[in-house]
């Protein structure tokens, strides 16, 4: 009998080590890795750099806590400032807890505007996290039922429909943000009109609200830019990062701008292990090895090849409804659930996630070489290929 919660529905394998998009088990037989701790190892398993990094600096101080200064704290928010033009930062370590702060900034924010109930716009199909607060926000119904009251303070529309938050604006005077994914990750890797997010923006700047962006999943150089937002013209108020900011270290980043950024005074909100020195050095040498390796670049070129690749791999098959996704957030769309196929695709040494019912996610290391991607694409398709014509 395990003594561990029964929270996950794991699959009947276990992993002792990894290198590059590659894992191997227990009896040493070897995976391809297209999820990468759901878009956590950005870098990779055993990144030669960040092992480095993380060794080096557990030999000399791990934690001290936020009553003193953390000198690679301040060093990884002014690099974080730098490449996204935000201006302040808070540090926590995880996503949900980043999308925490956002709330607490928003409702605070509100508060200081003479607004009772602060009320911020959220989407459906989206997914903030699993607290209280970041469950209320999320729009799937899934993950809320059992949970039961959730927090009052949302208001949910479709996303990548402008007009649905327009009618909010109109008759909720309450409002004081927008919560929103630029790519949703969990919610079947969706993908707004190009305008979406300026759309927004233009309503958040009308009425004086907060435009934040969760990029937990979709950020640090996950679609090929460094930040989600940065594919278009728009500046959030307050973005949220986690995930692939450790490459597999916990911490999460709640950043602001402007007027936002100094909302948060000393004693409103804090973290115990938030921006300790083992996790900033992670995040440090993650941020310089996309740089000097031209992740970015390659994030985006390969991204394409593969989207192209199952294009030409499904072309005529019936089944398939839509190849979507940005960078290396890819999302195959099927029209009909197959939650089975991340147990087939371990049998055949494939590690790949199903999202949403029906939406094959891949995730793949920012690092996966093009001889890699190849595999992905010839062993996921042909995989897709024998579910479908057996359903």
């Amino acid at each position: 009998m395990s003594h561990l919660m029964n929270t996950y529905k794991r699959l009947p394998v276990s992993f002792e080590r990894g290198e590059g998009v590659w894992l191997w088990d227990e009896s040493g037989r070897r995976y391809l890795d297209t999820v990468s701790g759901v878009a956590v190892n950005g870098l990779g398993h055993a990144h030669p750099g960040l092992v480095r990094a993380i060794s080096g600096q557990a030999e000399k101080l791990i934690h001290t806590s936020n009553l003193y200064e953390v000198g690679l704290q301040e060093a990884l928010a002014d690099r974080l400032c730098e490449l996204s033009g935000m201006d302040k930062v808070f540090f926590c370590n995880s996503g949900a807890e980043a999308n925490e702060a956002a709330i607490k900034l928003a409702r605070l924010y509100g508060h200081g505007r003479g607004i009772d109930v602060p009320t911020i716009v959220v989407m459906e199909k989206s997914f903030h996290g699993r607290t209280m607060a970041t469950l209320s926000a999320t729009g799937n119904r899934k993950v809320q039922a059992g949970f039961e009251p959730l927090l009052a303070g949302f208001a949910r529309v479709p996303y990548d429909d402008i007009p649905a938050v327009e009618q909010v604006a109109l008759h909720n005077k309450n409002i004081v943000a927008i919560l929103v994914e630029p790519y949703q990750g969990e919610g079947g890797v969706q993908v707004p009109q190009a305008d979406y997010l300026a759309g927004l923006r233009r309503i958040c700047d009308q009425h004086g609200w907060l435009l934040m962006l969760d990029e937990v999943q979709c950020g640090t150089a996950r679609t090929g830019k460094w930040f989600a937002f940065q594919h278009g013209s728009c500046v959030p108020d307050v973005m949220t990062l986690a995930k692939g900011l450790g490459s597999g270290v916990p911490i999460g980043a709640c950043l602001a701008k402007g007027g936002a950024g100094d909302v948060f005074k000393a004693g409103n909100h804090g973290s115990t292990f938030g921006g300790n020195p083992l996790a900033c050095s992670a995040a440090l040498a993650t941020l310089a090895i996309i740089q000097s390796e031209g992740l970015l670049e390659h994030a985006e070129k390969l991204g394409e090849w593969v989207k192209g690749s199952f294009a030409e791999k499904f072309r005529g098959i019936r089944g398939v409804t839509h190849i979507r996704g940005q960078g290396l957030m890819i999302g195959i769309e099927l029209d009909r659930p197959c939650t089975e196929l991340p147990s087939r695709a371990l049998e055949k040494g494939l590690l790949l996630n199903v999202t949403a019912d029906s939406v094959v996610r891949l995730l793949p290391a920012l690092v996966m070489n093009e001889t890699e991607a190849q595999q992905m694409v010839d062993e996921v398709s042909a995989l897709i290929i024998d579910f479908l014509r057996g359903n």
